[in-house]
């Protein structure tokens, strides 16, 4: 059974009406990314943060998974290939898509996370700056994503999938925000075989084997059809 480990990013999630993660200005969702994505912006103002989060949230759930979430889906489903999928989304797209095997390595917007003592539960629709940790009772809610200066989560579990994998794959990535960015060379240095499926070329693209571009409801399921073949 061949291991395939799927990288996916804003690309993949793109088509189903969620916004790419920051514009060419610089500004996610017209804030500043210092703002709303880090430590500091979310001690600075944290009912700001949670009013970003909370339509975040709500623009997740009105949105559906399209082709290529279920296209990656039937892969999995098929039997005849070990997939993994380690998305930079924080949308649960891939799920409602019938993935299963799936690390959310800067978190989900279904998640929420005690500042204080590092209890998760799930998220409600709405969170406010005054919600209290069900296990402390401290103040201290926040969305359990992974902002700007956090390491990603269950990073050592993806490295060792990336360098056993007999085909790493890049979808709708950029390339530019590391630790994953990275992912493609240490493949290549393990000897792993690599395939970018992207809109445009990334900053990483002559890093991969093979790269094919366009829409991701159009070459994620045209791949998914010659691997099924």
């Amino acid at each position: 059974m061949a291991k395939i480990v799927i990288l996916t990013g804003a690309g993949i999630s793109a088509e189903s009406g969620i916004r790419t993660f920051r514009a060419e200005d610089g500004l996610w969702e017209e804030h500043r990314i210092e703002d709303v994505a880090t430590p500091e912006g979310f001690a600075a103002d944290p009912g700001l943060v949670h009013h970003f989060y909370n339509a975040r949230r709500a623009a997740a759930a009105a949105a559906e998974p399209n082709a290529a979430h279920r296209a990656l889906a039937d892969l999995e489903s098929d039997g005849r290939h070990a997939v993994l999928v380690v998305t930079q989304n924080v949308d649960d797209l891939h799920e409602r898509g019938g993935s299963q095997n799936i690390i959310h390595m800067h978190g989900t917007l279904n998640g929420a996370l005690c500042a204080a003592c590092d209890h998760r539960w799930p998220a409600p629709a709405v969170m406010h700056r005054t919600d209290l940790c069900p296990a402390c009772r401290a103040p201290a809610t926040r969305p359990d994503i992974v902002w700007f200066s956090e390491m990603p989560y269950q990073m050592d579990e993806i490295w060792t999938a990336l360098r056993a994998a007999d085909l790493f794959v890049s979808i709708g990535t950029s390339g530019n925000v590391y630790p994953a960015a990275g992912f493609v060379q240490d493949a290549v240095r393990a000897g792993v075989p690599t395939l970018e499926l992207n809109l445009d070329p990334s900053s990483g693209s002559r890093w991969f084997d093979e790269a094919r571009h366009g829409p991701a409801t159009e070459i994620v399921p045209a791949w998914v059809r010659e691997m099924l073949a």
